[in-house]
């Protein structure tokens, strides 16, 4: 192609791009900076499961009861944050949670 040449492009009819993406939609978890205190959680919720179990390994039961409430809490809030803010990315889109495309 020369320099200052135009290609003629179809107009895309914006998003999301459903003739290229092949998921139901692609980098959601990272275009939605609102999902990032639901991933903190449930990543605080792996690390307090690491440290329940490793605290009843040690025959340190307290530590252990305290570790797993707080897993159990995280994981709970930390899910129930993703899920709220998926459902609301669908209904920005216009469609319902259980109306998936893609795989």
């Amino acid at each position: 192609m020369w320099p200052g040449t135009q290609v003629d492009r179809p107009k895309s009819s914006g998003f999301p791009d459903n003739a290229r993406t092949s998921r139901a939609h692609a980098g959601e978890a990272i275009e939605d900076g609102y999902n990032i205190p639901g991933i903190v959680l449930c990543a605080v919720g792996i690390i307090a499961l690491a440290c329940a179990l490793t605290a009843a390994g040690y025959g340190f039961a307290g530590r252990a009861w305290v570790a797993g409430a707080i897993c159990a809490v995280s994981f709970t809030f930390g899910g129930g944050w993703l899920l709220l803010e998926h459902r609301r990315i669908k209904a920005k889109e216009g469609l319902a949670l259980h109306d998936q495309r893609g795989h």
